[in-house]
Parts: C-alpha cells; sequence; structure tokens
C-alpha cells in the first residue's frame, strides 16, 4: 500500500524550450541585364514542386486508399453544451475533443478558491482510434476529416440535439458519425454508420481503442489510484467485473468473453463506453500507474473490436457516459453501470441500495448543510433502532440483576470454567433468562455501521462540501499535519477521528459501567478499550463525513440509552426473574428450554464428558 500524501500535489513538468538561431542563406542576386536566369530559376521551381505534390499524393493514396481525400483538411470545433457539461467536438475524426463538467471543480482548483469548471478529458490526455479493415489495408476513422453543418449551440432543458459528422465519397457512399446529446445530464449517444461501403471495407470486426490518462481531480493521489480501476460488464456470464481495484500497480488482462461495457473509474468520476447492440469481443485491459508524474493518477486503455456488420447496418449504436460516479446517475445508464459505485459486500449492498442511498438523497432535498445531514440521518436510523436498543438494554439490566447470583455461583466453583458454565446455565434456565438476547440487538445493528463505512468512501455528495474546519467532507480534515510519513498514522491527524475516538471510548467506558463482570480468562471489559484506539488509525485518512457520521452514531447512542434507562424499571425485572424462579423450583419439569438453552447444555456436558476421559486416561498412565 502506498503512503498516504498530505495534499494534492499537482508537480507540473516544465519544459525548458531551447532556440536555436538558424542561419540564411542567400542566393546571389541575379544581374539585371540577364533576365533569362530568372525566368529559368522560376520553371526549375515549378519543376521541383510538381514532384513533391505527387509525392505526397500517391503517400496519401498508399496510406489511406480510397480514402486520400479525407486524410487531408482544415479541423474545426464544434461546442455543445447542456445545463451539466460542455462538449467540444472535431471534424477530425468526428470525434469527442474535450469534455468539461460545469458543476465540479478539481481540487487544485476548488483548493485555490478558483472553482473553475472541471477538464474531464481532452485531446491531450484521451486519445480514441476507431479503425476498419478495406481492401488496401487498416483505416483509422478517427484520423479522417468530416463535414458537418453544426454550429455551437446551447441546448435548454427538455430539449435535444444531434451532431453530425459526414465524409462522402460518393453520393450513396459515405461514413456517418452521429452524437446525440440532451439538455441535461452526462449521457451521449453514439451512432457510427457505414453507408455503401461493403466493396471498400472488409467484413472484419472493426477496432476500437480508448486511451485515457486519467486527470488528478481529488486530493490523495495515492488513494486516487488505488480507486482507479477499469470495470466492465461481462455479456456471457451477465455480471460485473474489474481490474485494478484497490491497487495502485500495473496490471493488464485479455477477456475471452464478449463484453456489454467498459469503463474508467475514478474515485467519484468515470467514464464509459457502451454497445447497445452486439457486444464487444476480444478485448484488452490496460493499467499502468506512472510513480514518477503525479499529473496523472492512472493511464488507462481499451483495445477491443466491434462488430462491423452492425456499423454497416445502421445498427452500430453505442452510448458514451462524462459524468460523477453518482449512483442515482450511473443507474440509469445501462444494465449494471450502477456497480461502477462500489457499495460493499454482498450482504450490505441491500442496506446500501435500498436505504442508505434513498434516505441521503432525500434529505439532501430540503438540508443544504452537509453537517446538519448526516446529524438527521443518524437520529433517523436511531429512531427506528430504537425497539433493538431497548431490547439490548432489558437484556443487560436482566444481567446486572443477576450478577450477585453469579457472583456467589463463581466463588463456589473456583476456576473450574466447565463447571461454571454449568451452573450458569442452571440459573439462566430457572429465572427464564436468555444470555444471547442483548447480543442479538447488537449485531443486528453491525450491518449498518458496516454500510456506512463502505458507502462515505463513495459517496459524491459530500465532495468539496463543507463542515466546521473540514473544507471537504469527501476526504479527511487535517488540521494538525506534518511533512514527514510517518509509520501507521501518515503525515496528518484527522480532528474529526480523534472526537470520533474520544466518543468511542467514552461509549465503551458507559457501557461497561452498566454490563456486568462476564467469567473468563480475558478480560473483555478491559479489551474493549482496544478497539477504538484502532480504530483511530483506520480511519485518520477516510473521508470526514464517515468519521462525523460515526461520532454522531456514538453520541446519539449514549443519549438513546440515557433516555431508554429512564422507562426501565429495574425493580419490576427483578421481581420478574424472582417469579420465574419460584415457578421453576415448584415444576421443574414444566420449565421450557429454549434452543440456545438446549445448545449450551449439550455443549457443557459434552466438554465435562471429555474432560473426565482425559482425567481417566492420564490415571490409567500413572
Amino acid at each position: 500500500m502506498e503512503k498516504l500524501v498530505d495534499r494534492n500535489q499537482l508537480i507540473g513538468i516544465v519544459l525548458l524550450m531551447c532556440m536555436w538561431a538558424g542561419y540564411m542563406y542567400f542566393m546571389p542576386q541575379t544581374p539585371p541585364e540577364k533576365p533569362e536566369p530568372v525566368a529559368q530559376k522560376t520553371a526549375i521551381k515549378t519543376l521541383d514542386a510538381a514532384p513533391n505534390v505527387l509525392k505526397d499524393t500517391l503517400a496519401l493514396k498508399a496510406a489511406f486508399g480510397d480514402f486520400a481525400t479525407a486524410a487531408t483538411g482544415t479541423s474545426q470545433d464544434i461546442v455543445v453544451e447542456n445545463q451539466d457539461v460542455r462538449f467540444t467536438f472535431s471534424t477530425l475524426g468526428g470525434s469527442i475533443k474535450e469534455v468539461v463538467l460545469k458543476n465540479y471543480s478539481a481540487y487544485s482548483d476548488f483548493k485555490a478558491g478558483t472553482k473553475n469548471p472541471m477538464v474531464l478529458i481532452d485531446e491531450k490526455s484521451s486519445t480514441m482510434n476507431l479503425e476498419v479493415q478495406t481492401t488496401k489495408g487498416r483505416i483509422d476513422l478517427k484520423k479522417l476529416y468530416y463535414t458537418t453543418s453544426n454550429q455551437s449551440a446551447i441546448i435548454k432543458e427538455g430539449d435535444s440535439t444531434k451532431v453530425v459528422f459526414k465524409l462522402a465519397l460518393a453520393d450513396n457512399q459515405y461514413i456517418e458519425q452521429v452524437y446525440t446529446i440532451k439538455g441535461n445530464g452526462y449521457i451521449v449517444d453514439y451512432d457510427v454508420n457505414l453507408v455503401g461501403m461493403d466493396a471498400l471495407v472488409q467484413n472484419q470486426p472493426a477496432r476500437f481503442y480508448w486511451q485515457d490518462n486519467l486527470k488528478v481531480l481529488e486530493h490523495d493521489i495515492a488513494e486516487n489510484r488505488k480507486s482507479a480501476q477499469i470495470n466492465f460488464w461481462n455479456a456471457k456470464d451477465d455480471e460485473f467485473d474489474d481490474l485494478g481495484a484497490n491497487a495502485a500497480g500495473n496490471e493488464d488482462k485479455s477477456i475471452e468473453d464478449p463484453l456489454k461495457w467498459f469503463s474508467f473509474k475514478q474515485k467519484y468520476f468515470v467514464t464509459g463506453f457502451v454497445s447497445k447492440n452486439q457486444p464487444m469481443t476480444s478485448a484488452k485491459l490496460k493499467l499502468v500507474t506512472p510513480e514518477t508524474d503525479s499529473s496523472i493518477v492512472k493511464t488507462v486503455e481499451v483495445d477491443a473490436n466491434l462488430a462491423i456488420s452492425d456499423l454497416k447496418t445502421g445498427k452500430g449504436n453505442f452510448r458514451f457516459y462524462f459524468g460523477p460516479n453518482d449512483y442515482n446517475l450511473v443507474k440509469n445508464v445501462t444494465d449494471g453501470f450502477h456497480r461502477n459505485v462500489y457499495l460493499g459486500y454482498d450482504f450490505v449492498k441491500p442496506i446500501n441500495r435500498f436505504v442508505f442511498v434513498p434516505l441521503f438523497k432525500l434529505a439532501e432535498s430540503f438540508i443544504s448543510n452537509y453537517g446538519l445531514l448526516i446529524i438527521v440521518v443518524v437520529i433517523i436510523l436511531k429512531t427506528l433502532l430504537t425497539p433493538l436498543i431497548y431490547k439490548s438494554y432489558i437484556s443487560s439490566a436482566k444481567m446486572r440483576i443477576m450478577a450477585p447470583e453469579l457472583a456467589v455461583i463463581k466463588e463456589k466453583v473456583g476456576d473450574d470454567q466447565v463447571k461454571m458454565q454449568q451452573e450458569q446455565m442452571k440459573l439462566y434456565q430457572q429465572v427464564g433468562v436468555n444470555p444471547l438476547s442483548g447480543c442479538v440487538p447488537m449485531l443486528l445493528q453491525m450491518p449498518i455501521l458496516m454500510s456506512v463505512f463502505f458507502l462515505f468512501p463513495n459517496m459524491i455528495m459530500f465532495r468539496q462540501k463543507d463542515f466546521l474546519w473540514a473544507s471537504d467532507l469527501s476526504t479527511y480534515d487535517y488540521p494538525i499535519s506534518w511533512a514527514t510519513n510517518l509509520p501507521i498514522v501518515g503525515n496528518h491527524i484527522s480532528l474529526f477521528v480523534v472526537l470520533m475516538t474520544i466518543s468511542s471510548l467514552a461509549f465503551t467506558y458507559y457501557n461497561n459501567q452498566i454490563t456486568p463482570d462476564q467469567p473468563g480468562p480475558i478480560d473483555m471489559k478491559k479489551m474493549s478499550y482496544v478497539f477504538p484506539i484502532v480504530f483511530f488509525f483506520v480511519l485518520n485518512s477516510f473521508p470526514a463525513a464517515l468519521s462525523f457520521y460515526y461520532l454522531v452514531s456514538n453520541v446519539v447512542t449514549i443519549l438513546q440509552q440515557q433516555i431508554v434507562r429512564r422507562f426501565v424499571d429495574e425493580d419490576k425485572i427483578r421481581k420478574i426473574l424472582d417469579a420465574n424462579k419460584v415457578k421453576f423450583h415448584a415444576n421443574p419439569q414444566a420449565a421450557k428450554k429454549g434452543k440456545f438453552a438446549q445448545f449450551m447444555e449439550n455443549q457443557v456436558k459434552l466438554a465435562e464428558e471429555t474432560r473426565q476421559s482425559q482425567n481417566n486416561e492420564k490415571k490409567k498412565k500413572k
């Protein structure tokens, strides 16, 4: 794992341009009384130019075949923008030259206070090729010049426009690329049509190649590199897969199965390509991490084949996505594209997908302060979990009431753990207490704690949102920092994590006061103080939003238990336990054993039999 850095430092590589002075060589002047050489010289120049033009024409013909006339030209830019994105198209290749997200800024601009619109890709960082096999060889359609009647435009919400690039070889023989953009959103539908090209383009798969040098968009480049990956959808097995998840090294992979889509995913943004009809085949994926270049997160590339029959029959329908990795947006791109947002392990995904994501979206619609938003969400969840908190507290109260009797049993049996467990189970059966009844409600809350642990590092809604001293809740707050990276802690201390740790220790202390001592070789009360300390080092480089969530959760839980405590009458519980014991002694056979009690009793008997067998073996040896 790479060491985490303090802040996102974009180290620009300064190119030193050395200007060399060229010597001017002047031809001798022609005497005025001899005009003939001047005419001769002009003739010679004309004769010299003709072979060069012919040579260039032949070279173009050799390189581009029947497409040679489109191999030269002047590129023209067309800028089309909607509410969210500004797209720059070029007649060279009929390509997307630049994509600017109007409502987002790179972290470097955000920190500098400029908040310039974020350039997601441009002609320097991103390269696309679309090659077809012709009778004269392979031709890259992105190296040819197209014509268009489109002008730069701004699309209103609710409207859409088509940007059409055309390369005509004859009246009924042309290549057409069509981009469809709506008035809002980040989706671009892309159609490629090869009309009347059967005689020129062979029936071999078209090659689509996309390479992108992922720009540094967030604070911590080390975390950025671990989050940068290639995701894809296996069309054969209809399942999601990835390359490079949680890794910062170089990786490559050849995919034998067809792909429905692939994406270049960063921490909070994603670009993707979707094949709407026949899937892509023979895909090769590659990730390269430029260790010495901090201006690039990773270089990602995909090389795949497209069905040429689709391009020739009007079925070359594709889709691009250039935008935030927001679950509510990416789920509408295509099947499975929502998997670009990592929601955790399978057993917590439903909680994030159907509880937290909708709940945060709802809260965001009427709360603009994101710290307050977290507080409201915690209160809502804790309110819904009140029955579990209440049940857990009741169980804890029963154990406290039984603590004196358990202490007497311990004094009676001494260090005999098996005997102690047997006597404990008898007492639990007499008073009608299930020792696990307090654990189950707490265990049911664990998936919620784990859900937010996976969700918050992938929630773009907290990106560049400030609260208190944290300027950006999507990354760690670092009011205390230093230059050198130290083992485990790194080069900063998150104040939200410090407060969360203090609240966790306070909650542990409070919980230990109301929890009776448990017999055993390990003092679990002392051990419980270790976990908050360990968690401090784990969360020190996690988003401040997550640390603040846990802080609020701890405080609310303590307050919640204080309120529940006021509604619990321990004297009444003691009377119920005493009454259960009286009933048991009056008619032991009528007492019902729970499944857990029966299981523990069987385990204790088995342990006792094992111990007796071991003792007998020792006596025989003597």
